[in-house]
C-alpha cells in the first residue's frame, strides 16, 4: 500500500512539473504538444536530402542557413500511416539532449495548431498499456476543450542508439 501511495505522489509531482505552455500540432488526425522551451523554430517543407543506410522515419538532412540538421518523419516514427506532405506540412527543429551534447532535429508534422498554456490541472498521467508497449515519450495527456492532446516528452521519442545515429548524420 505504501508503494502505491508513493507512486501516486511521484505521479503527482511529475504532472506539476509539466504544466507550462506547449506547442501543439496534428499528426494523423490527432493531437500533440512539445514543451515550447524545446522548441527553436518552425519551418516549412524545403527539400530534404536523403542519407543511406538510415532508419525509414529519418528522411535525411535539411541545410538551415549552413547548419546540417537530420530529420525525421514522426508520423512514421510512431508507425502511423505514411502521408503526402501537403502546403500544410512542416518541420520543427527542436533541441534534444544527446548523450554528448544537444542536438538540433527536424520533426515532420501534418500541421502545426498552437501554442497553449497548459494547467498542471488539465494533465493526466500517461495510460498503462501494459508491459507491450512503451509509452516513455509520453509525458501526459491534457484534456483541453473536450477533447485530448498527447504531450510529448521529445528527449524520449528516440532511443540512445537512435539519437546517437542522428547525431553522426547532422
Amino acid at each position: 500500500m505504501r508503494k502505491l501511495t508513493q507512486k501516486m505522489d511521484q505521479a503527482v509531482k511529475n504532472i506539476d512539473n509539466k504544466e507550462g505552455k506547449y506547442l501543439t500540432f496534428t499528426l494523423a488526425d490527432e493531437e500533440y504538444g512539445i514543451g515550447i522551451l524545446k522548441i527553436k523554430e518552425i519551418i516549412g517543407m524545403m527539400p530534404i536530402t536523403s542519407v543511406p543506410q538510415t532508419p525509414e522515419f529519418v528522411k535525411g538532412v535539411i541545410n538551415l542557413r549552413g547548419k546540417v540538421i537530420p530529420v525525421m518523419d514522426l508520423r512514421i516514427r510512431f508507425d502511423l500511416e505514411a502521408s503526402d506532405y501537403t502546403d500544410r506540412t512542416c518541420i520543427i527543429v527542436v533541441e534534444i539532449g544527446g548523450e554528448n551534447s544537444n542536438v538540433m532535429i527536424g520533426i515532420v508534422v501534418d500541421t502545426v495548431s498552437e501554442v497553449l498554456n497548459i494547467k498542471s490541472v488539465e494533465i493526466e498521467p500517461a495510460p498503462s498499456f501494459g508491459t507491450e508497449l512503451d509509452t516513455e515519450y509520453i509525458l501526459g495527456i491534457a484534456k483541453i476543450e473536450g477533447g485530448v492532446k498527447i504531450l510529448l516528452d521529445i528527449d524520449r521519442v528516440l532511443r540512445s542508439d537512435e539519437l546517437s545515429m542522428l547525431e553522426s548524420v547532422g
